[in-house]
C-alpha cells in the first residue's frame, strides 16, 4: 500500500481499509497484477479525473493516419501518370497512406486489365518509398491499390 503521508508497507486488506478510512479517502488498487497488489490510499474522483487526462493526453499525441486519394483513368497518359506519381511521393514522404483508384465509366469497364496494370505499375514505381497492403481489387466501378509508407525507422 502507498500514499500521499503513509508509510509504503505490506498491510492486509482490512488493514489498508481501516487506515484509509481514518484518513477519510479510499483505497484504490493501482495494479492487479503484482505479487502482492499494490493499492494506493487517495480520493477515488480524483484519481479517475488524472486517469482520464492521462489518457486523452495520450490519444492526443498518437499519430492520426491520413489517407490521400489519387484517381486514375483507364487511360491515363504518360505525362498524367508522372504528375500524379509525383504528389504519391510527396504524400508518402509525409508518412501519410496513400489510396490510387482506376474510375471506370461507361463502358470503359472492358478495360479492367489496363487498368490493373496502370495500378500494378504505379505500386513498382513507389516501391522504394511504400509497402503495398492490398493488391489492385475491383468494386463496382473502380480498382483500388492501397499504399502505407515503409516505416521511417529503417532510414
Amino acid at each position: 500500500m502507498v500514499g500521499d503521508n503513509l508509510e509504503p508497507g505490506i498491510y492486509s486488506i482490512s488493514e489498508a481499509r481501516k487506515i484509509a478510512q481514518d484518513i477519510g479517502l479510499d483505497l484504490v488498487i493501482i495494479s492487479e497484477n503484482a505479487t502482492p497488489p499494490v493499492c494506493r490510499v487517495t480520493d477515488y474522483s480524483k484519481f479517475l479525473y488524472e486517469k482520464k487526462k492521462r489518457e486523452k493526453e495520450i490519444k492526443a499525441n498518437a499519430q492520426k493516419t491520413v489517407v490521400k486519394e489519387i484517381r486514375f483513368g483507364p487511360n491515363t497518359d504518360e505525362h498524367d501518370f508522372e504528375f500524379k506519381l509525383k504528389h504519391a511521393q510527396k504524400f508518402l514522404e509525409e508518412g501519410a497512406k496513400v489510396k490510387a483508384y482506376v474510375q471506370f465509366r461507361g463502358r470503359a469497364i472492358v478495360f479492367k486489365e489496363r487498368g490493373e496494370l496502370l495500378l500494378l505499375t504505379f505500386a513498382s514505381r513507389l516501391e522504394e518509398l511504400s509497402k503495398v497492403e492490398s493488391l489492385p481489387k475491383l468494386e463496382g466501378k473502380r480498382m483500388f491499390l492501397h499504399l502505407a509508407p515503409k516505416s521511417s525507422k529503417s532510414k
